[in-house]
């Protein structure tokens, strides 16, 4: 079976698949070219990230199309029930890649406290004394209320890390629940209990960060609107390593340039991959190319299940 993997994927799952006997492509191609390609070529499996969008279109005109696979969680760049009534399998790697994301997230919480991403602009061209009293007034991580909205894998592997630097979590989700968070300390796991929030709009102006961990809204409607900004603590920090679209960007910077948020992290844009340039500029936006799932562990990981899966489906060739 050929098997494209357009979107790339890690060495070992490429390794684990050929050795199973399925021929694994990975040279690029157009999205206007998708389907055409895989009638051509015979392809009857077709592996795509965030980029490549797998449509109805798509899944008529490819008869021969056995099984797609995301790389990754969110499924929204599939039309799923629409592929499985047609009798294509869609399989996906929701746990793979919850680690690499959450500590994306770390890392953009401690860069929004301290002022990194503008200072890392400015220091070439800056003066030095002058840039030191801009960037006077960082703030802690620990003691800080941190909401997570959407408490699936990554949210709750993101709290893990929050709680281990003293942070204090609420967790809001659609169902009230209550979860053991592990907290790893030196050798030791220490077990927190969390329980989720359903009420966003009640928890808004008691965190002092926000991070989003939903998927695209079914209705197209934005999780984060002028009307959640209204209800926020003046100087929140807010990151967004979910999907373009559930904040609105149009709201977020008049957010922004209000004080209502100090500060915002982008790791996802409406219109990828041509995000808005007043984004991109803005000083008090951190921005990054939707690296999430973009470590070499997490990739491994992906690869690895994306093949475990498929030779599972299918068999040895």
């Amino acid at each position: 079976m050929k098997i494209l993997a357009n979107d790339g994927i890690s060495a070992l799952g490429k390794q684990l698949l050929e050795a199973a006997g399925y021929t694994v492509i990975t040279d690029k191609v157009a999205q206007e070219d998708l389907a055409k390609a895989v009638n051509e070529q015979g392809i009857e499996i077709v592996l795509v990230r965030s980029a490549t969008t797998v449509r109805k279109e798509v899944i008529d005109a490819c008869p021969g199309l056995k099984l797609v696979g995301r790389g990754g969680v969110g499924m929204d760049n599939i039309d799923v029930a629409y592929a499985r009534e047609k009798g294509v399998t869609v399989i996906n790697t929701p746990a793979s890649s919850s680690q690499s994301v959450a500590e994306l997230v770390m890392g953009q919480l401690f860069s929004l406290s301290r002022f990194l991403q503008d200072s890392f602009k400015n220091m070439e061209n800056g003066d030095f004394s002058t840039l030191k009293k801009n960037y006077a007034k960082g703030v802690e991580l620990r003691g800080k209320t941190l909401g997570i909205i959407g408490f699936g894998r990554i949210g709750q592997s993101l709290a893990s890390y929050a709680l281990g630097v003293g942070m204090d979590v609420i967790a809001i989700d659609q169902t009230s629940y209550e979860i053991d968070i592990p907290v790893k300390v030196a050798n030791q796991v220490v077990s927190v209990k969390v329980k989720t929030q359903t009420d966003l709009n009640s928890v808004l102006g008691q965190l002092d960060y926000i991070s989003i961990h939903v998927p695209k809204q079914a209705d197209g409607r934005s999780v984060i609107t002028s009307e959640e900004f209204e209800k926020m603590k003046k100087g929140v920090r807010i990151a967004n390593a979910a999907r373009g679209g559930v904040i609105n960007e149009t709201d977020l910077i008049e957010a922004l340039n209000s004080g209502i948020v100090a500060a915002c992290a982008l790791d996802v844009f409406e219109n990828e991959p041509n995000p808005r340039k007043d984004l991109l500029s803005h000083p008090k936006i951190a921005c990054t190319p939707h690296i999430g799932a973009a470590t070499v562990e997490a990739q491994d990981r992906i690869g690895e299940e994306l093949a475990q899966l498929i030779i599972g489906q299918f068999g040895r060739k």
